[in-house]
Formats: structure tokens, C-alpha cells, sequence
């Protein structure tokens, strides 16, 4: 009966123990069970990125854009005076140089101006010619007279010392007075000086002058001479430029006024080089001084030097202007023909670029999400080109850094993210 008795007993031991146990490994599990929820909730709530590396590479070909050539600038042949066509040596199309007679006029009214100017200058030299020699004359005929004068009163001044001589003796015997003597001394004196004098003017004696006013007449007629020579050289219409002679509507039997245009010559060289931009073209130009240009269905390229840009807009072709100006001494650009120039050239073409797709939109703003560390930042980028699936980046990135490209619209600035590859654009 006692044995019996046991049994019960050592069963509820044995299920009390294994309870007991029980509860105790259930207890440690609810100590640490609840670390690796959270570590694993962690994980999972960083998200995974996929990120490229920013590299330069090419976005396009050259911008280019078509030109047109024009004469660097436009002269008009005037005619300087009056007169009727004589001769025309050279016609519309033709190439001229500088100083090549075009046309020659002839004028009879400054042929009888001529004449009479050229009448006018040998005149007066020969009035001035005229007044010399009889001013030298009368000048020798004065110095005749002078001479004699003088011969005349040298011989009066011996008679007065032999006198005055005499009367000095005949005052020592008494025979003339001081007063006589004091004054043929006085005489002897005047004499002598009246004769120094006119000594002294027939040594300073020079000719009249009295072609001062024929010199001013003479001088006058020169004048007037040379004005109609110049009008003469003027009825030779040259050319003042060398170029391309147009717009010549002339006949022979034609009058010309002063003033009036016979033709129009353009320069060849240099030459100009037309073209009209847009404002974003503009933008490639800021630090440049001459752009590349080729003849249309050609390859070979040559540089021309940037000789105008225009600031502003023009209202009526809605662009910008530019013009090359180019040396032309061969005449191998001509007006008219088409060419293309180019803003960029193709190393202009190697920029840092990324993926459409990595860009957000937010209104005209653009961003991408840079990686640093384990962190994005949100960066302002302000994009050029596009070229898909590539877009060029002008500023906010650089070569080298990670952009991510995987959902950047789920994203925000400065979350933590985990990265999972880094691929090739």
C-alpha cells in the first residue's frame, strides 16, 4: 500500500521540476529574444542604394551653327567734283585696287579755271620779275649818284682844308681874325660830316622793295592753282579700298554732280563672317576670342577671330549677332557663300555628366543625392546638355563623386543609407 502510495507522488515531483525548467528556459529566452528584433528592425530600415561614380565623358558633337559671309565693310566711290563721263576703265563685279582709277571725268569749266589760275601764277612772277629788275636799277642809279656826290664834296673838303690851311697861317701874321678862323673851321666840319653821312648811306644802300604786294598776289594765285589742280586729280574717280567693285549704274553719257555715287566697292580682306545666336549658344563664348568654322561639305577647319558679339537681343531676329573676321588674301570666301561655325570645339565636349534618371525635379530646381560616407546629401545641380540617358551637370558635382541612381525620389537630405554596388553610367 505504501508503494502505491509513492508513485502518485513521485510523478508530481517529477512534472513539478519539469515546469519548473521549463519556465526558467522560457524566462532567459524573453532576456535576449528582444535585442534581435530591434538589431534586425535596424537593418531593415536602412535603405539600399545603388550609386555611380561621376566621370567626364563626351555629351554630344560641337554646337555649331550657320554663318553667312559678308564684306567685312562697305565703301562708296563718290564723286568728288562736277563733270562728264569721260571714260569708264572699270566695270561692276570687277576686283580693284587701291588707287585704281575707276572712271575719268572731263569738266571744261575747270579746264577754263585751270587756264585762267595758271595765267594768274605767271603773271604775278613775271610783275615780280619786272619790279626786281627795276628796283635794281633805280638802286645803281642812286649809288651813281651817290658816288658823285661824293667825288664831288671829297674834292670840296680839299679846297676847304687848303683854305682853312691859308687862313690859319694868315691868323698867325695877323692877318684874319679868331672869329674868321672859328668859322671856317665850322664850315670844314659840317663838310666833313655831310660827307661821312652820305658814305655811310651809300654803304647801307639795298634795292626798294615793291613786290611785297605782288608776292601776296603771286602767293594767292598758288593757292587758287593748286585747289583746281586738285580738282583736276579729282575727275580721276579712284578707288579708296581694294575690293570688290558693285552697284556701278553708270553710262557714258552721263553728268556727274558732287556728291554722287557711282558704285560701291566691298572689302574682301579681311572678311566677315556672319551668324545670329541664341542666348544659350552665347553662353559657350564668355572666355573665348575665336571660334572654328568650315565651308559647308567640307572638313577642314579654320579659325576666325570673334570681332563682335552682340549684348543684346535683336527684336526682329529674335538673336544674338556674331562675326568673324577672317583673312581672305586669296579670295577663297567670297559674300554669300555658307558656311558653319562652331561655339564649341570637341574637347568642349568632355563634361561631367550623370544619368537622367538620378536627377530630381522640383519645380526649376534639379538635385541629386551624393553619397558621403554612409550618408546622402541633397546637392543643387545646375544641368547643360542632354544627351540620353546622360545629361551634362555645369555645376554641383564633380568627377569622382557617388550619385546615387536607384529611386533618389525616396530619399531625403542627410538620411543614412546603405550601399549596395557601385555601377557604370
Amino acid at each position: 500500500m505504501r508503494q502505491k502510495r509513492r508513485k502518485p507522488h513521485r510523478r508530481a515531483v517529477r512534472t513539478a521540476c519539469i515546469l519548473t525548467l521549463s519556465f526558467g528556459i522560457l524566462a532567459g529566452c524573453s532576456d535576449t529574444a528582444p535585442l534581435n528584433p530591434d538589431a534586425n528592425s535596424q537593418v531593415q530600415a536602412l535603405k539600399s542604394v545603388k550609386v555611380f561614380k561621376v566621370i567626364n565623358q563626351k555629351i554630344g558633337d560641337p554646337i555649331e551653327r550657320a554663318a553667312e559671309v559678308q564684306s567685312s565693310i562697305q565703301f562708296d566711290v563718290v564723286a568728288k567734283v562736277a563733270g562728264d563721263i569721260d571714260q569708264i576703265l572699270k566695270k561692276r563685279g570687277d576686283m580693284v585696287q587701291e588707287g585704281d582709277v575707276i572712271v575719268k571725268l572731263k569738266s571744261s569749266e575747270v579746264s577754263a579755271q585751270r587756264e585762267a589760275a595758271d595765267t594768274a601764277v605767271k603773271t604775278a612772277q613775271e610783275a615780280i620779275e619786272k619790279a626786281k629788275i627795276r628796283a635794281k636799277k633805280e638802286m645803281e642809279s642812286q649809288k651813281l649818284e651817290m658816288s658823285n656826290t661824293i667825288q664831288k664834296m671829297e674834292l670840296g673838303m680839299t679846297s676847304l682844308l687848303r683854305n682853312y690851311n691859308k687862313m690859319k697861317n694868315d691868323y698867325d701874321i695877323g692877318l684874319v681874325t679868331k672869329a674868321q678862323l672859328y668859322q671856317m673851321e665850322n664850315q670844314m666840319m659840317n663838310a666833313r660830316l655831310d660827307l661821312d653821312q652820305l658814305k655811310h648811306k651809300l654803304s647801307i644802300l639795298e634795292p626798294i622793295d615793291a613786290t611785297s604786294e605782288l608776292e601776296d598776289q603771286l602767293k594767292n594765285a598758288r593757292v587758287t592753282l593748286q585747289q583746281i589742280d586738285q580738282s583736276m586729280k579729282s575727275l580721276e574717280v579712284k578707288a579708296p579700298v581694294s575690293g570688290l567693285l558693285s552697284e556701278m549704274p553708270l553710262e557714258g553719257w552721263m553728268s556727274l554732280q558732287p556728291g554722287a555715287t557711282i558704285g560701291v566697292i566691298q572689302r574682301l580682306d579681311p572678311i566677315k563672317i556672319k551668324a545670329q545666336l541664341t542666348e544659350e549658344e552665347t553662353k559657350h563664348l564668355s572666355d573665348k576670342t575665336e571660334l572654328s568654322y568650315y565651308i559647308a561639305g567640307t572638313k577642314q577647319k579654320y579659325k576666325g577671330k570673334i570681332s563682335y558679339l552682340s549684348k543684346v537681343i535683336d527684336p526682329q531676329t529674335k538673336a544674338y549677332e556674331i562675326n568673324l573676321e577672317v583673312p581672305n588674301k586669296d579670295m577663297t570666301l567670297k559674300p554669300g557663300m555658307k558656311l558653319r561655325i562652331q561655339m564649341t570645339e570637341d574637347k568642349d565636349q568632355i563634361v561631367p555628366t550623370v544619368p537622367t534618371y538620378s536627377i530630381v525635379k522640383e519645380g526649376d530646381d534639379a538635385f541629386v543625392f551624393v553619397l558621403t560616407g554612409d550618408m546622402v546629401e541633397k546637392r543643387s545641380v545646375q544641368l547643360g546638355r542632354l544627351n540620353e540617358p546622360n545629361q551634362e551637370v555645369l555645376s554641383g558635382v564633380k568627377e569622382g563623386e557617388l550619385v546615387v541612381k536607384s529611386n533618389p525620389n525616396q530619399l531625403r537630405d542627410k538620411e543614412k543609407v546603405q550601399m549596395t554596388a557601385i555601377e557604370e553610367q
